[in-house]
């Protein structure tokens, strides 16, 4: 079983190497999925809803993960690859002020208007009303990880290791926006 799961291991390294920005865009709509999967699990929804699913793979797969690996890759330009304390803390720093607002943002109103179908009008009113205390939890928990993924990952495996604590961080949103949309119902 070992040399299989390394087997695999090697040949996703290969993919990632090959074709970083697929590998990176299905990766991303993978772990959105199966984050999707628990939270439906864990507020209780028996049958699980495939159409809600799919909108979290689509969101994985064309926003999250692209988007990820230019940022990524922008940073590593801009500073020309350097990780020592004072670059990282600039990179989480740059990150925690523009893609983590926009990213969380972007979320809100996606899981809002196009995975439940709300008004705009709602979906505005919810997110006036949950994004401050959504962004706050974001910015006590994502510049630990920030700093981790910039000190540490090599640039090919930032948004992978991104992806992967974003699933965590996913069934979070999920959960939160699945509670305000109680409170509204």
């Amino acid at each position: 079983m070992g040399s299989v799961a390394k087997n695999g291991l090697n040949n996703y390294i290969k993919q990632l190497q090959q074709h970083p920005l697929r590998t990176k865009a299905i990766t991303a709509g993978v772990l959105s999925g199966i984050s999707d999967i628990v939270s439906q699990k864990l507020t209780g929804i028996r049958k699980l809803q495939f159409k809600r699913l799919l909108l979290k793979v689509i969101l994985g797969a064309a926003y999250l993960g692209p988007s990820g690996h230019f940022f990524h890759i922008l940073l590593e330009k801009i500073f020309k690859g350097k990780k020592d304390s004072k670059t990282v803390a600039k990179k989480v720093l740059i990150e925690q002020l523009t893609s983590s607002p926009l990213n969380n943002l972007l979320f809100m109103i996606y899981y809002g208007l196009v995975i439940e179908g709300r008004p705009w009008v709602h979906v505005k009113a919810n997110v006036k009303k949950g994004y401050p205390s959504v962004q706050y939890a974001s910015w006590t928990f994502w510049p630990v990880v920030g700093w981790i993924n910039y000190k540490f990952m090599p640039l090919h495996f930032r948004v992978v290791f991104h992806s992967l604590i974003a699933f965590c961080w996913g069934i979070f949103l999920n959960l939160r926006a699945r509670s305000m949309a109680l409170t509204k119902a």
